[in-house]
């Protein structure tokens, strides 16, 4: 019989209980959600108001979105669709440089059109880099998504 010492003690991994942060933003369009949905899930509609991309509705299809590299990032996200409710709710992972977040779209038809609601969840807080970054980006993207959206016919 042989002695344990503490160097050979297994380790016991623990599971990450820090607090995870959600951004959210929500914005009322004067568009069908069957307009917004298409904008959200038609490859050459998503490059107009976000990225160059090989996505499909499909879920377990993985994906890349590409910008241009800038200095601290290398342009590509990686995507995998969780989630296909068509004209209601879409679903991907989001995975750039190390940073894993979920982005969920929840479209509600209104009486003069559409509420959309993203949710990009799994931010350490509010106050990372990625949170801020996220944030400036995606008033951006969604109201770029609002005039694809409203060109179609």
């Amino acid at each position: 019989m042989t002695n344990a010492s503490p160097t050979s003690t297994p380790v016991t991994e623990r599971e990450n209980t820090a607090p995870r942060c959600t951004l959210v933003i929500e914005r009322d369009m004067p568009h069908s959600p069957e307009k917004i949905w298409r904008a959200l899930t038609e490859g050459q509609l998503i490059e107009e108001w976000l990225m160059k991309n090989d996505f499909q509705p499909v879920v377990g299809h993985r994906f890349n979105f590409r910008s241009t590299p800038v200095p601290g990032w290398n342009g590509v996200i990686d995507g995998e669709v969780l989630v296909v409710e068509p004209n209601a709710r879409l679903s991907y992972s989001w995975g750039t440089m190390g940073m894993e977040t979920a982005v969920t779209w929840t479209l509600t038809p209104t009486g003069g059109g559409t509420l959309l609601r993203l949710e990009q969840s799994g931010f350490a807080s509010e106050e990372s880099r990625e949170y801020k970054g996220a944030t400036y980006g995606w008033r951006n993207f969604v109201g770029n998504l609002e005039r694809v959206a409203g060109g179609l016919s």
